[in-house]
C-alpha cells in the first residue's frame, strides 16, 4: 500500500521538511491555477509592474480579490492539512514550505513560525513601501462601496496590495532565505500537491535530494520531479496522507 510506503519514510526520518502547492487545498474547495477551471482560465494574470504603473489595474486587482475571496473564505483545512499539523505537533515536520497563498496551514493549528510561504499570503494587505500590515476588511469595504483604493494607513503611499507575489514581483527574501536554511537541514522532503514547475521554488525539493534527503511525492498527478523522487504516489492527497499519519 502507497500510505504503508509514505508512513515508513516519515518514521525513520528525524527531521522532515513539507513542501506544498495548491493540490492539497484543492479538497478544500479551492480550485488551483493551472487546471482547467481554475483561477488563470477565469483571469489573466496581473503583473506586478502593471500594479504599482495604473491605478485601473490596481483596481481590476482589488475586483479579483473579492470574487475569489468567495471561495477562499469558504475554506476550511481538510484531512490533508490535519495530518500535516499532525506531524508538526509531534515534532516530525520542522518546517512546511508552502506556494500556497490561502493560510489554510495556519488555520489547521499550524505555527505562524512554522510556515514558510514563498509565494506570500492573500488574507492580508501589506504596504509595498513601508510594509505596514491592512487587515482585508478595512480596505475591501470601503473598495466595495465605490472602488476607493486603499492608502497606507501609515505612510500614505497608494501602493497596497495583498500579500502576496504577484507576476514579475521580487521574491521574499526572507522565506526564500528560511526555505533554504530548512531545505539543506532535512532527511526527508514531501512534496505535497504541487506540480512543482513554478521555479525558483520547485528547487528546494530538488535541493533537498542532492544535499542527500530522501524525497517523497504525493500528487494527483505525474511530475516533472518524479525520476529524482524515492517515492512517487499518484493518489488523493487526504486519503493517502490521512492514512499514513491516521488523521480523520
Amino acid at each position: 500500500m502507497s500510505d504503508d510506503k509514505l508512513r515508513n519514510l516519515i518514521e525513520a526520518a528525524n527531521r522532515i521538511v513539507i513542501f506544498t502547492g495548491a493540490g492539497i487545498s484543492t479538497e478544500s474547495g479551492i480550485p488551483d491555477f493551472r487546471s482547467p477551471g481554475g483561477i488563470w482560465d477565469q483571469f489573466k494574470p496581473v503583473y506586478f509592474q502593471d500594479f504599482m504603473d495604473s491605478a485601473e489595474m490596481r483596481r481590476e486587482t482589488w475586483r479579483r480579490k473579492i470574487e475569489t475571496d468567495k471561495t477562499i473564505k469558504k475554506a476550511e483545512p481538510n484531512r490533508g492539512h490535519r495530518a500535516v499539523e499532525k506531524l508538526v505537533r509531534e515534532g516530525k515536520v520542522a518546517a512546511v514550505i508552502t506556494q500556497n497563498i490561502d493560510g489554510l496551514h495556519q488555520a489547521s493549528g499550524v505555527p505562524e513560525e512554522k510556515v514558510i510561504e514563498l509565494h506570500g499570503n492573500s488574507t492580508y494587505a501589506s504596504c509595498l513601501d513601508c510594509g505596514e500590515r491592512h487587515e482585508m476588511e478595512e480596505i475591501l469595504t470601503p473598495f466595495e462601496r465605490d472602488e476607493t483604493l486603499p492608502k497606507c494607513k501609515n505612510c500614505g503611499s497608494p501602493y497596497v496590495k495583498t500579500a502576496t507575489i504577484s507576476f514579475g514581483q521580487q521574491m521574499p527574501e526572507d522565506a526564500m532565505r528560511s526555505a533554504e536554511i530548512e531545505t539543506l537541514a532535512c532527511d526527508l522532503m514531501i512534496a505535497i500537491g504541487s506540480s512543482l514547475v513554478v521555479y525558483p521554488a520547485a528547487g528546494f525539493p530538488v535541493m533537498a535530494k542532492r544535499n542527500g534527503a530522501k524525497y517523497a511525492i504525493l500528487n494527483r498527478d505525474e511530475t516533472e520531479h518524479d525520476g529524482y523522487a524515492d517515492l512517487v504516489i499518484n493518489d488523493e492527497i487526504g486519503y493517502v496522507l490521512g492514512n499514513a499519519v491516521n488523521v480523520n
